[in-house]
């Protein structure tokens, strides 16, 4: 008996330890990533690939798997044994669609002077000189198809000597192109500019090649946004995304469909914007996924094609969850895939008549059974403008209500995009509050979720409202006692990098440390820099020499940075990459330069293969570590010798 009380005893004790265990940086980089391929060709099981990192090689392992659709276990195969259906294959059978790198132009000095081999130039007549994290060499992604049947790989590009891109630079695929139903034509997505054009313009369009006459239609042509994502109906109509501002890149995205000449919009009366979308089986409606209250959730609009009636918007489920993906549906289940800021990406099955979710994969389960997780909590502040503004707290694991903890201020970039239950690899709420922070993350002006005038708010208004928006959150979350107010920091990247430079100058001495990554701190030299113009452009309102533009000065001057830099005064940790040219290196280099010179305590972290993410698993580890490094430093260990040098 003694025996088994020891035995129990030990057991009990095992799992105590166990569930005291938290996330960590090394733990954060085992977490295995899983994306769905698609169902197999019967219908039968979910195909889906995980991606696990492997930071010995600085890479990632791939597997594959087959899952019943009702859940159950999970199969390994081989990635020659993959059976789903390949959308890139014509209707027919007949052809297969593909995209490659076409050479059109001459930019290297090794294609313009041939007998100069070792030349490194390269000479631009124009902008579009670079885009994202890679220099423009003079070759352009282009269509092409070829006959599945041809004795050899003989194939036709629907796009010839064409200097265009598709599809879209630097993040389209194959979405970006489809067969139409009767396997006669292709449509595609392209933005034809060039140069100045290409890099001021969001106007990209629809076009439909004929395989037989071999001749091209703009198909949304007169609309000056994005155009983006066809797609064909069960029932044969066209559709596709739709924003309608030219240089506006985050404007209300709405579903459009063709059918018969007759062109609607089926969200244009509902007040948010689309993220992706999926056509029901029998083409009665179309289900799509959408920001809303700091979540992504599951919508549905019904398709009244020749009817008279107006399409109605239907939220279809609610939680404190995203929903990041519809994969297919299959009689009345949506396969889905969903996660939330303590979890990865899982994929589930939607029961569409009693609105509930089945968990059908566990790739992450027993990590995430095997540590405490943080609390999140969803939380309304008043702004200074007496708005309602939901903000995200995130609480360590086993939070004590009577202890104080050092505060985050995250700052969302984007400007313009969602702060939901995102679970990401590097602003990892889970992980920072697992270090004992807590998050305080606002669902500030300017982000999808809120409506379209919550969301439009932030444009040309960078250093205004959205600066209070994030005072008031920070202010009114300090007042709960278990938050230390001698022990608050603000942290973000991109457009939060921005937020945190300008924090630096208007605090009011709330702040103890700042973490920048990536952030503008110059919007003159931002705008001189950045590869697209159209951002800048548009939310800027306009160049920095238009001196009579009252609202383009305002961005230039007010809410610029660097004219606040003198009053900086706390310590400040700075991360740039290398190879991000939208928000360029000049950012990151003159921010830590005005530290060093003030005399602040200050770290500069560059990461010269990196681009506007950091996406190599050593380089991730790297990031994270100083991170926490530097808030050990400023904020636990803080001492009166940290503030200067």
């Amino acid at each position: 008996m003694k025996k088994l009380i020891l035995i129990l005893s030990l057991v009990i004790t095992a799992n105590t330890i166990q569930a005291q265990q938290v996330m960590d940086p090394e733990m954060l980089w085992t977490v295995k990533r899983i994306s769905v391929l698609g169902l197999s060709n019967d219908n039968s099981h979910i195909i889906y690939s995980v991606k696990t990192p492997n930071i010995a090689e600085n890479g990632f392992d791939t597997a594959y798997f087959q899952i019943p659709l009702e859940g159950g276990a999970a199969i390994a195969i081989e990635k020659e044994a993959i059976t789903v259906a390949d959308k890139n294959i014509a209707p027919n059978g007949a052809y297969k669609v593909f995209h490659k790198a076409v050479h059109i132009e001459d930019i290297k000095a090794t294609d313009i002077y041939k007998n100069l081999d070792k030349a490194d130039a390269y000479v631009f007549t124009d902008l579009d000189n670079r885009h994202w994290d890679t220099w423009q060499d003079g070759s352009f992604n282009h269509v092409f198809y070829k006959d599945i049947n041809a004795e050899d790989d003989t194939a036709i590009d629907i796009m010839p000597n064409e200097p265009y891109y598709a599809p879209q630079m630097p993040f389209g695929g194959d979405e970006d192109y489809v067969w139409s139903p009767d396997s006669k034509s292709i449509y595609y997505v392209s933005k034809k500019l060039k140069g100045k054009a290409y890099a001021t313009s969001t106007n990209t369009d629809i076009y439909k090649y004929d395989l037989d006459t071999k001749t091209t239609t703009n198909i949304t042509e007169g609309n000056m946004g994005y155009d983006t994502n066809p797609t064909f109906s069960p029932k044969g109509a066209l559709s596709w995304l739709q924003m309608k501002t030219d240089g506006y890149e985050s404007d209300k995205n709405d579903i459009i469909v063709l059918e018969n000449g007759v062109k609607q919009n089926l969200t244009q009366q509902w007040d948010g914007t689309v993220n992706s979308f999926k056509w029901s089986n029998d083409g009665k409606k179309v289900f799509f996924t959408a920001p809303v209250a700091g979540t992504i959730q599951l919508f549905e609009v019904n398709y009244p094609g020749k009817k008279r009636i107006a399409p109605v918007v239907t939220q279809i489920s609610e939680g404190q969850f995203d929903v990041r993906g519809i994969v297919a549906q299959l009689d009345n289940t949506l396969i889905v895939t969903r996660g939330d800021m303590n979890h990865a990406t899982e994929v589930f099955a939607y029961n569409l008549k009693k609105q509930t979710f089945k968990q059908l994969t566990n790739v992450n389960d027993e990590l995430y059974s095997s540590i405490d997780l943080p609390k999140v909590e969803k939380r309304y502040v008043t702004t200074t403008d007496n708005k309602q503004m939901l903000v995200w707290v995130i609480l360590p694991p086993n939070f004590d209500a009577s202890k104080k903890y050092p505060t985050l201020l995250y700052a969302q970039g984007g400007p313009q995009s969602p702060l939901s239950q995102f679970y990401s690899y590097r602003w990892n709420f889970q992980l920072m509050a697992s270090q004992g922070y807590i998050v305080v993350a606002p669902n500030r002006r300017g982000m999808p979720g809120h409506g379209v005038e919550w969301n439009e708010a932030i444009s040309k208004d960078w250093g205004g409202q959205v600066m209070r928006d994030y005072l008031s959150a920070i202010d009114a979350i300090a007042e709960e006692p278990y938050v230390d107010n001698d022990r608050l920091g603000a942290i973000g990247a991109s457009y939060g990098g921005y937020s945190v430079f300008y924090l630096a100058g208007i605090h009011n001495n709330r702040f103890k440390t700042f973490i920048a990554h990536d952030g503008v701190f110059d919007t003159r030299t931002m705008f001189g820099t950045t590869e697209e113009l159209f951002f800048v452009n548009h939310d800027f309102g306009g160049n920095y020499w238009d001196l009579d533009n009252k609202v383009a000065q305002k961005a230039y001057n007010e809410f610029n940075p660097i004219n606040h830099v003198s009053k900086w005064n706390a310590p400040i940790f700075i991360i740039q990459g290398g190879k991000d040219y939208r928000v360029p290196i000049e950012q990151g280099l003159s921010a830590f330069q005005a530290a060093k010179m003030l005399g602040l305590k200050s770290k500069l972290l560059y990461l010269p293969e990196e681009n506007h993410w950091v996406l190599n698993p050593q380089n991730a580890l790297v990031w994270q570590h100083e991170f926490f490094k530097w808030l050990d430093d400023t904020l636990i260990n803080e001492s009166s010798e940290t503030i200067s040098e």
